[in-house]
């Protein structure tokens, strides 16, 4: 099949402008697919928390890989904006974002299999932030890239596709280790980040060879601290969209308070490692081409479904686990971290391909560093929840983060429909 024919079956688009549009949108699927790959095979939740364990880690350093990873990718993108802004073309952030990634997965993976304790643990949680750090240059500077290279009505679907083609594979890893097969072990998962950073290195070769547009040069009005910020003063769209995405963070907090609600939580044992990452893999195969092909037609409807979801999901959650005190051990934890994981993959495709989507008078750069720093502030501040389940229990921290979703899924339906028709 040809590329041309490729991008229409899957964009459902009849007639593309040129072969080069068709070109751009399976470089962009190639270099995401390899990426969010990566990203599942070193997911610091599940695969480092279980890997720090094993090399012997202190608890205090494994508590931290989710807030460096999170906050660490997006709290510096205030800051890359203003420099991606002043480029014409700025397709480098990206692969060069994408090559350190891979260059720290490859730490990862080295210090796993050579130290031990506690030094182990802090190679790998430095190697972990200067990953974060990386990819916080390829977050900062994606979306402007999509809006110059990707068609209205692609975009949306290429991020969905690659988030489909991706989770296949972490679904045939994830179901090998709940076998056996490989054999769940230090070396064997070290040997998988391995591959992660192999996947990042090659994103990379891939990504710089896009055909790229010169982008319009406009830094010059976000030269002060003011003027930075100055898009939450003024653009009402804007803020709402924050609030939105505000109001959805526990989508991405949810999972280990479902895990600790369950009665057997420990990542360290075969079958949950396994079983949880089959039932997230599963979760995004099966939802993340629909919501992104939902998101090219609708992003505000596709964030408002997604939000009910995860009020549904979490809200179901809390009520047994007020009511029974638990969720039922690791099945019923796979159960519901699959249905909060199709909210989470709606999420991200809706916060996308809305702020892509969105008219930022030639500022997406910056839109999307402003909002992604200020969501970052946020899940620093979201570290106090797990304070509060150890005081009240994960219940009820389930309980409020349904409220919020719910509260999220309201506030969505208000948003401005951004995108236009295709042609």
């Amino acid at each position: 099949m040809s590329i041309t024919r490729l991008y229409r079956a899957m964009t459902g688009a009849h007639s593309p402008d040129d072969k080069g549009e068709a070109q751009r949108f399976m470089r962009h699927f190639a270099s995401l697919s390899a990426t969010k790959l990566a990203d599942g095979l070193i997911d610091p939740k599940l695969v480092l928390a279980w890997l720090m364990s094993a090399v012997g880690a202190p608890g205090y350093l494994i508590g931290a890989l989710v807030p460096i990873r999170e906050a660490g990718a997006l709290l510096p993108q205030i800051l890359l904006a203003r420099e991606i802004q002043r480029r014409r073309v700025r397709k480098y952030f990206w692969a060069g974002g994408a090559m350190l990634q891979g260059l720290a997965a490859l730490g990862v993976a080295c210090a796993a299999l050579t130290l031990e304790g506690a030094r182990a643990g802090w190679v790998i949680l430095g190697c972990l932030a200067a990953l974060a750090l990386a990819r916080a240059v390829c977050s900062a500077s994606y979306k402007d890239i999509a809006a110059r290279t990707l068609a209205k009505g692609s975009r949306g679907t290429v991020s969905g596709a690659a988030g489909t083609v991706s989770a296949i594979a972490v679904f045939a890893f994830a179901l090998g280790l709940s076998i056996g097969v490989p054999p769940l072990s230090v070396t064997s998962l070290s040997v998988a980040i391995m591959v992660a950073g192999a996947l990042w290195l090659m994103a990379a070769a891939t990504f710089v060879q896009l055909d790229e547009p010169k982008a319009d040069l406009n830094a010059d009005g976000f030269d002060t601290a003011r003027a930075v910020i100055r898009p939450l003063r003024t653009d009402a769209e804007f803020r709402a969209y924050v609030l939105v995405r505000a109001l959805l963070i526990p989508t991405a907090l949810a999972p280990p308070f479902l895990v600790m609600l369950s009665n057997a939580g420990s990542a360290a044992r075969l079958g949950n490692l396994g079983l949880l990452m089959v039932a997230s893999s599963l979760a995004a195969i099966g939802s993340s081409y629909i919501w992104g092909r939902l998101s090219d037609r609708s992003s505000r409807m596709t964030l408002a479904l997604s939000g009910a979801t995860a009020a549904v999901a979490l809200g179901g959650a809390a009520a047994i686990g007020l009511v029974t005190g638990e969720i039922g051990g690791p099945a019923m934890a796979a159960l519901f971290i699959f249905a909060a994981q199709i909210a989470y993959e709606g999420v991200r495709a809706g916060r996308k391909t809305h702020l892509t989507d969105m008219d930022t008078q030639g500022g997406k750069a910056i839109y999307t560093a402003l909002s992604n720093t200020v969501i970052g502030v946020l899940l620093l501040a979201g570290g106090g929840f797990g304070l509060l389940a150890d005081l009240a229990g994960p219940s009820v921290v389930l309980a409020i983060f349904a409220g919020l979703s719910a509260l999220a899924a309201l506030a969505a339906l208000k948003l401005s429909e951004v995108q236009q028709p295709n042609r």
